[in-house]
């Protein structure tokens, strides 16, 4: 048995590991974890059953107040002895690997979920650039959620290509695509039973995004295609699922449409999400940047199309043409076109819906990346000799 830790700036992380980390428990490894305070992590110490500390972590590159808090991390580590530790995010991957460095951590594992330097400009740039090639740096293996985004991360010098690898077919959880995200099993009564609770007349068109409600998520294009589309259809709802954030904010503008049109429902953060895809017909993701399109694997297995933008990530989650439609970034234009043409063609929709659910329940099984997973950390401490 060894003993793991995870690590996380933001508890909601964590929750893609869930299933994953009841699998590493029957397989009798030592599950940690360590994120910023708060109800989420507290809540996940109990339905995961696993061992927490809560950490004070900023988000934003604080250089001198996250060497506070490395010191902080490095005494915990120190104190906890983990055989690996397996950091999140840009900001928790630095302090991650930085803390687990200097207590000498076995096995350091930076998994790189997001390249939020893609879409920042001068300094702000300069320092995520500097946190992830340290974090690349420090730790002995670096996982990527896709290939693209591997790719894009060689492509800016960030990591060695030796040194940084995709588990499985990508992502880091899959879909439970045969049990939670089931349309089968849901049934038409979710899909109404939903529609009810907001409102939503039952033979209305509904578009859905789900993600967090900020500007590097396309919100600003998403608002002009719906703006256009609505004039052009006047049963056509959209639905929101996610939580505005002051890190990234939208024009008051385009908030204030989202905020004021009574047919976008704003649903704020949502963890049960099959009742929600339930109720769309199509799904939009105009996202500046990812890593991985989880939400548009999650829709695939709900057999809805998928639109999203031809960036990194996108690119893995959803196959042009075939379970989607991938449009460029920032091109309201093309986008509203997308969406028109699933709208106009139930056929198309049902097409693309049923391909998609194929290839979640054929590629992107949970258990597949859970073994997946594993083999890589017996793999790595084996090669540390540590078992």
């Amino acid at each position: 048995m060894f003993r793991l830790v995870h690590i996380s700036t933001a508890p909601q992380t964590l929750w893609f590991l869930y299933g994953q980390v009841g699998y590493l428990k029957t397989r009798g490894i030592d599950v940690w974890a360590l994120s910023a305070p708060g109800e989420l992590l507290d809540q996940f110490a109990v339905d995961a059953g696993v061992s927490v500390h809560d950490l004070d972590m900023q988000r934003r590159i604080t250089p001198l107040r996250d060497l506070a808090t490395a010191a902080r991390l490095w005494r915990w580590l120190r104190r906890v002895r983990p055989d690996i530790v397996d950091a999140h995010t840009p900001k928790g991957g630095l302090l991650g690997m930085l803390g687990a460095w200097l207590a000498r951590v076995p096995v350091r594992v930076y998994h790189m979920h997001g390249l939020p330097l893609m879409t920042a400009t001068g300094t702000r740039r300069r320092l995520l650039r500097w946190a992830e090639m340290v974090s690349c740096r420090l730790a002995h293996q670096v996982l990527c959620v896709s290939a693209s985004l591997r790719e894009a991360a060689v492509a800016e010098g960030l990591c060695r290509p030796d040194k940084i690898t995709v588990l499985h077919n990508g992502s880091i959880k899959g879909v439970a695509a045969e049990t939670d995200f089931n349309p089968a099993r849901l049934g038409g009564a979710a899909r109404n039973a939903v529609r009810e609770r907001y409102g939503i007349p039952l033979d209305a068109e509904v578009m859905g995004f789900a993600g967090r409600v900020v500007r590097d998520k396309g919100i600003v294009e998403l608002v002009e295609a719906w703006q256009t589309l609505r004039a052009e259809r006047p049963g056509l709802r959209l639905i929101v699922a996610g939580s505005f954030e002051s890190h990234d904010p939208l024009p008051p503008e385009v908030e204030s449409v989202l905020r004021t049109d009574p047919r976008i429902h704003l649903i704020g953060f949502v963890w049960d999400m099959p009742p929600l895809y339930a109720a769309m017909d199509v799904v939009v993701m105009p996202t500046y940047r990812e890593g991985f399109g989880q939400v548009a694997i999650e829709a695939a297995a709900m057999e809805l199309p998928m639109i999203a933008t031809e960036v990194p990530g996108c690119v893995d989650a959803v196959q042009d043409g075939v379970t989607g439609t991938l449009v460029p970034p920032r091109d309201a234009a093309a986008l509203t076109e997308a969406i028109r043409r699933y709208l106009l063609d139930p056929e198309l929709r049902r097409r693309h819906g049923r391909a998609g659910r194929e290839r979640v329940l054929r590629e992107f099984r949970p258990e597949d990346i859970w073994e997946a997973q594993y083999a890589e950390y017996t793999r790595l401490l084996t090669l540390r000799k540590r078992i």
